[in-house]
């Protein structure tokens, strides 16, 4: 019995369903855009497999008429073929204004907070029944987790991803030096001098560094710096920098959004931009719902080249 009911393909199925649902084979076989004799052959299939005639001659002469059996098999019928016709519609098209899908974004807090705010709000008018879960990225797992599914877009440094991803840039941003707003020094431009004398907080992504790439940028020209703070949250860097007298540097994008608080300024030294990128999988690239998603991603940052 478990190789017969491995024989029922769908076509198999969408025949049944069409004869119960017309219970004329003339009908039926329109229905399905099929000759009544391809039909004919079908329902011949059916009932070897199920060991049932399935339809008799009507009375009248005018059709035919479902066994018991075949209207047993009716309402499990009708719960397969509506799972067809949704499998059909996720697999070939995607409707944000209609999907409920939850996507997962592995970002740390700095692009998370430069990335989230136009995303969601452009997810909200494009796909209101759309959810968006960030998380922090295992970077040691996250081509696994990207190749698995659990995880759908990684938004990094182009050096934190495995070489096996798909990764394209995101936006470029300059570093800015940020103060907080009355800071004792004033609002003139940073000399290099002045940015050494001054207190820093520093971002450690791994935690307890005091030292970073502006500290080699420094070096390089014979400098260095004191870094009193160090945090592993971007976040929690401007709310620090606005209560003490540390500076911080930091990507502008970030830093913007602070402006009620901080006074942003051109560092005085050379240091390079800083560059985002997202990365998926392979395997996902053709997908029409995560084709959708890198766009949205996309457009939504794209304020800042």
């Amino acid at each position: 019995m478990v190789h017969r009911v491995g024989q029922l393909e769908i076509a198999l199925l969408l025949a049944l369903d069409a004869l119960l649902q017309e219970e004329n084979v003339t009908r039926a076989a329109a229905k399905l855009n099929i000759t009544q004799s391809a039909l004919s052959g079908r329902l011949n299939k059916l009932r070897h497999l199920l060991n049932d005639p399935l339809f008799t001659p009507a009375s009248t002469g005018r059709g035919i008429v479902a066994t018991t059996h075949a209207l047993a098999l009716k309402p499990e019928l009708d719960q397969l073929i509506e799972r067809l016709k949704q499998f059909g519609r996720k697999a070939y098209i995607f409707d944000p204004a209609s999907s409920d899908r939850m996507f997962t974004i592995a970002a740390s807090d700095n692009p998370a907070a430069i990335v989230a705010p136009e995303l969601l709000s452009l997810v909200h008018k494009q796909a209101p029944g759309i959810n968006i879960r960030f998380v922090f990225p295992d970077r040691g797992h996250i081509g696994r987790q990207l190749e698995s599914g659990d995880v759908d877009l990684y938004i990094g440094a182009a050096n934190d991803a495995p070489l096996d991803l798909i990764g394209r840039r995101l936006f470029t941003d300059e570093l800015v030096t940020a103060q907080r707003i009355g800071h004792p020094r004033g609002r003139g431009p940073l000399s290099l001098d002045e940015f050494c004398a001054h207190e820093h907080l520093l971002i450690s992504s791994n935690g307890g560094m005091f030292s970073g790439v502006i500290d080699e940028v420094l070096a390089e020209h014979g400098k260095s710096r004191r870094v009193s703070v160090s945090v592993q949250s971007y976040a929690l860097a401007p709310l620090i920098v606005a209560g003490t007298d540390c500076l911080c540097t930091l990507p502008k994008r970030l830093l913007e959004r602070f402006s009620h608080s901080l006074d942003l300024f051109k560092p005085p030294i050379e240091l390079g931009e800083f560059a985002l990128k997202y990365f998926w999988h392979p395997r996902m690239t053709s997908d029409p719902a995560h084709q959708w998603l890198r766009t949205i991603v996309a457009d939504s940052s794209a304020g800042t080249s």
